[in-house]
């Protein structure tokens, strides 16, 4: 009984710790912060739900995550120019214009002169200018998930930066799952305390 007590008492502040982390980043961010990419190259990044502004997507240098044909997500550079080399910005789009556009220039299109020609026709898509909206996160999943990234550029060969940022685009903040994650651990420690107060009484009624 004492060791269901003291995993149930672990499970619970686990529990409201991911719980006050995902509230307390949900109060942080009412709205994404408009920033331009050179500020954020230069002093990093000010909060966790940002709109990038200025910066250029390079979808030639998009990685497949999957790293199979059954594509569902690309890790793509956002550079401050078209000929930018310093790669410290990515993002994981799951843009269904992106995923289609990269199948059919690596997949489909069988000749170089194909690719070029299909390359000029969607320039502005693969290498355009693009404003990113997205969320980074600081938390032990998400600094897990970012060695892993950073894992996958270095075993690629592709440069990586200390500072490299990763973002997921689209993610917005979500109170859900804090309340949700918050309630379960009230209800545990709940059901503890009541248990502990409750066992001396029975105990002075068997002494009775």
């Amino acid at each position: 009984m004492k060791r269901f007590r003291i995993t149930l008492l672990v499970v619970c502040l686990v529990l409201g710790w991911l719980g006050f982390n995902d509230l307390a980043i949900y109060f942080r961010n009412p709205a994404p912060q408009n920033i331009n990419i050179e500020d954020l190259v230069r002093h990093g990044v000010p909060r966790e739900w940002l709109k990038i502004e200025g910066g250029y997507r390079d979808l030639l240098q998009a990685i497949n995550m999957s790293g199979t044909v059954e594509v569902t997500s690309f890790l793509v550079p956002l550079k401050r120019s078209e000929k930018d080399t310093n790669l410290q910005i990515w993002f994981e789009s799951r843009d269904p214009k992106v995923l289609d556009a990269l199948k059919t220039y690596y997949f489909v299109l069988d000749t170089d002169a194909d690719r070029a020609r299909f390359l000029q026709e969607n320039r502005q898509l693969f290498i355009g200018r693009y404003d990113l909206s997205g969320m980074t996160v600081s938390s032990l999943v998400a600094d897990s998930n970012r060695g892993k990234l950073k894992e996958l550029l270095t075993k690629m060969k592709i440069p990586v930066s200390e500072q490299v940022i990763f973002i997921s685009e689209g993610k917005v903040p979500s109170n859900l799952r804090g309340f949700f994650f918050v309630g379960m651990a009230l209800l545990g420690l709940g059901k503890l305390l009541y248990d502990l107060l409750k066992k001396p009484g029975k105990e002075v009624s068997r002494q009775d």
